[in-house]
């Protein structure tokens, strides 16, 4: 079996800074790009950023110069920095890794999310 546990969400005040951490665990091989999702309320599940073993980047327009993603692969980690942080950016925050298990069974995988809300 594989895992994917987010941590790091939680409430911050606009212009301020948050790092998720995502942490796969399991019967995992290798473990090809890493990604972070976002659903707003009312919203449709959207990319926001991602990640190849390796290192090269992507990032949805609406975060480019705020939010940096990066891995660890020796962990199987993924983290998200985000700073600057907008109310537009409040949303559940879901990881997504595209790996091999150990039975060469590829697979896209998904954590639980983990809420992030900007407020004052």
């Amino acid at each position: 079996q594989v895992q994917l546990v987010e941590s790091g969400g939680g409430l911050v005040q606009p212009g301020g800074s948050l790092r998720l951490s995502c942490a796969a665990s399991g019967t995992i091989f290798s473990i090809n790009a890493m990604g972070w999702y976002r659903q707003g309320p009312g919203k449709q599940r959207e990319l926001v950023a991602s990640i190849t073993f390796g290192g090269s980047t992507n990032y949805a327009d609406s975060v480019k110069g705020r939010f940096t993603i990066s891995r660890d692969n020796a962990k199987n980690t993924a983290y998200l920095q985000m700073s600057s942080l907008k109310s537009e950016d409040t949303a559940v925050y879901y990881c997504n890794a595209d790996l091999l298990t150990w039975a060469k069974m590829r697979g896209s995988y998904w954590g639980q999310g983990t809420q992030v809300t900007v407020s004052s």
